[in-house]
């Protein structure tokens, strides 16, 4: 597949992302609950991508729901509603699904092309954000090679196609910027060692995995001249939410006085949020913390916190770049961006 998600013959196929790297295999999906266990175990992951997916789902649920030429339009909003609930935090599923379901006046036709819009315009989108997000890069650090970190996995299999920060980092390195990326393993479920690896590997970026809690520790060492991540959600004051482990790449790009740069659609913000308090922030399945490889390595009855995302302030955030230019957050160190 060209791109990790698409609408095909009636059905929806898109990239495993669990089988990765191990496997490049796709799911075809018929079904709204097939498309709803995709998302929630995380085959299909990254905040654009399930965007895409929840709204592709609805339009499944439209077709299955006509007969006729009459769409029943409660049992649609009824799933839809299943469907926007898959995960929480990230704002771009919840949006998709209210775009699309919008449409239900014109039948099952209309919602299918809706989603199919947004599926499309995603890709656009994506690609101008990391286009604006590179030239930022460029103009905070200069023309020399750059060392880059980033977390989690915000490329091409979190997106439609190309990608939000990893997709400025591919413009950079085909521009000759890139020296080297550093990346967490982003623990508990891997995505940056299965994922990350996977991309910067396919696209020939020279690239170093860390352990998550070694990132700050190579800020401080100088090792890192701007950290690119990703978002699933951003409020009106500019607050973040991200993988677990941003807010701590962020206090130490801070202290250590190197940019740190969040590249998302504008499907990500959230105006209707006045800060991160208002963010809810999905919570994981123990299991994902006490098993490593499927193999239980903490004691029986162990307890567990496993928040999926935390909150970044926006103090600490240098800008959002979006599609449409960059946005520096109120109280940031602006001159950092300028």
């Amino acid at each position: 597949m060209t791109r990790s998600i698409a609408w095909q013959d009636g059905a929806i196929e898109a990239v495993d992302q669990c089988a990765l790297p191990h496997e490049y295999r796709t799911l075809r999906l018929s079904t709204v609950d097939e498309v709803i266990d995709a998302i929630q175990r995380l085959a299909i992951r990254g905040a654009p991508a399930i965007g895409v997916a929840g709204a592709l789902a609805v339009a499944l649920s439209a077709r299955a729901h006509t007969r006729d030429g009459v769409c029943d339009e409660i049992a649609v909003r009824t799933e839809a509603r299943r469907i926007a609930d898959a995960r929480p935090t990230a704002v771009n599923l919840s949006w998709a699904v209210r775009r699309v379901v919008d449409k239900l006046g014109g039948g099952a036709d209309a919602v299918l092309a809706e989603a199919v819009a947004i599926l499309v315009e995603d890709e656009e989108r994506n690609r101008a954000a990391a286009g604006e997000a590179a030239k930022l890069v460029r103009r905070l650090c200069g023309p020399e090679p750059l060392r880059l970190l980033t977390h989690c996995n915000t490329g091409r299999l979190a997106t439609v196609a190309w990608g939000t920060a990893l997709g400025a980092i591919r413009l950079l390195a085909g521009e000759g910027h890139v020296t080297e990326v550093l990346f967490g393993e982003t623990r508990p479920l891997l995505q940056g060692a299965r994922l990350t690896a996977w991309e910067l590997a396919e696209a020939g970026i020279p690239h170093r995995m860390l352990v998550d809690s070694a990132g700050p520790a190579a800020l401080a060492a100088g090792m890192v001249d701007c950290v690119l991540v990703g978002a699933d959600r951003v409020c009106a004051n500019g607050d973040v939410a991200n993988k677990i482990g941003t807010y701590s790449l962020a206090l130490a790009a801070a202290r250590a006085g190197v940019p740190f740069v969040v590249v998302a659609p504008e499907s990500t913000l959230d105006t209707t949020l006045r800060s991160g308090a208002d963010i809810v922030i999905e919570e994981r399945a123990p299991a994902e913390v006490t098993a490593f490889g499927g193999v239980e390595v903490a004691p029986p009855g162990t307890g567990v916190f496993n928040p999926a995302f935390d909150v970044t302030p926006a103090e600490l955030v240098t800008a959002v770049v979006t599609e449409s230019g960059v946005f520096r957050p109120t109280g940031t160190a602006e001159e950092r961006a300028s």
